[in-house]
């Protein structure tokens, strides 16, 4: 995705003298061409973090469009006053375009994790958060977000589906249907979803759009109010907004994601999905249980 991205922002920048790419020392390599050819609008602030959301606030007030890109921790959460103050407080907009999701480069320690970048978000106002499982989606979403003028994050990831989902703008895919409840798969949590749910008799939507939430999707696709929302980040982000929405019925709600074990361990993206249980097998005996417990699961 990243590749991907930082090719497409190129491109834009050759047509859209109003777009500036601010980097913190991170992916300066796969923006050396475009740099090259845009000296005054590939900016590199070197690592400081503060200042790269400072300079993007800067860049917006002078009526750009800037781009801010780094690792995820370092672009949500050692800035995350300027983040507050110098954008939102201002009324100044920024695409937010990280790497490193919720674990991508383990080997560079927990200084690089932050699954709690979208539970962050939510606590500043108007911030549509982006979560594609594929490149292709990562790159439409950037063409949307550019001509746009308020905040956006674009959460991109090492960790990807075997192809792209096409959804609504804004909005989520109902995948198929079913009888004993609903699971949302969020992002690149999609194809181990689709593997933990083979032969159950569920409803399963997905979103790449998760701030604002297409809570009307998942409110007209239930068939049990029973759901479970599978997230590449801290488990149950967004079980409150759906609940809110569902506040009318009874329902059972479930959060997935990753846990708050503290982790003291390198390892792989793999062995981290293992120990969070974010892998298909089990994946499938976390969503068995909730559904379970709801109540007979046709095809268990």
């Amino acid at each position: 995705m990243r590749q991907r991205v930082a090719d497409e922002l190129g491109r834009m920048l050759d047509r859209d003298d109003r777009l500036v790419v601010v980097l913190a020392a991170i992916s300066t390599g796969q923006f050396a061409s475009a740099r090259a050819r845009h000296p005054q609008r590939v900016i590199d602030v070197g690592i400081r973090e503060q200042a790269l959301i400072g300079v993007a606030a800067g860049l917006a007030h002078a009526g750009l469009r800037p781009v801010a890109h780094t690792f995820a921790p370092f672009l949500l959460e050692r800035p995350f006053e300027q983040l507050k103050m110098d954008l939102c407080q201002q009324g100044l907009g920024a695409i937010l375009v990280s790497i490193g999701a919720s674990y991508d480069f383990p080997e560079y320690g927990t200084s690089h994790f932050c699954p709690e970048d979208v539970a962050l978000l939510d606590t500043l106002p108007g911030i549509e958060v982006h979560v594609p499982g594929h490149a292709d989606e990562a790159v439409t979403f950037l063409r949307k977000m550019v001509p746009e003028d308020g905040i956006g994050y674009l959460r991109l990831s090492e960790a990807t589906n075997a192809r792209a989902e096409p959804t609504p703008p804004g909005g989520m895919r109902v995948l198929r249907s079913g009888a004993a409840g609903s699971v949302l798969a969020v992002g690149p949590m999609l194809d181990p979803v689709v593997a933990a749910v083979e032969g159950l008799d569920v409803t399963l939507i997905y979103a790449n759009t998760v701030r604002p939430l297409d809570e009307a999707t998942v409110l007209a696709s239930l068939g049990r109010p029973a759901v479970a929302v599978v997230e590449p980040y801290l488990a149950g982000t967004s079980v409150g907004v759906i609940s809110q929405s569902l506040g009318h019925i009874p329902h059972r709600i479930l959060g997935v994601g990753v846990t708050r074990r503290d982790l003291r361990r390198y390892g792989s993206r793999r062995e981290h999905d293992l120990a969070h249980g974010l892998d298909p097998a089990s994946l499938r005996r976390t969503l068995l249980d909730f559904l379970v417990t709801a109540g007979p699961t046709p095809g268990a």
